[in-house]
């Protein structure tokens, strides 16, 4: 019996260990969609508050943060993908 618990011990103590790693990744990055009129504003402030951070960056470079804001010519329909520096 005190085989079993121990065994049942360790596969919970990997599951948590792999848990973390995959939340750590996904963490990091996040991917989304736009609609209309969407615009980069949204997309900067979007990213800042789901990735926690306001040092990120665009895998597409479809926005910047230029003096004022930030900019770029975001696209319906597209997947971006932004992701904490």
């Amino acid at each position: 019996m005190k085989i079993l618990a121990s065994l049942i011990a360790a596969f919970a103590l990997f599951s948590n260990s792999s848990l973390a790693d995959n939340s750590t990744v996904s963490a990091t990055c996040t991917n989304f969609t736009v609609g209309p009129g969407t615009g980069c504003a949204w997309m900067c402030n979007y990213c800042a508050n789901t990735l926690g951070t306001s040092n990120y960056y665009f895998t597409t470079g479809v926005c910047t943060y230029e003096t004022g804001g930030c900019v770029g010519n975001p696209q319906e329909g597209v997947v971006y993908t932004c992701c904490a520096a």
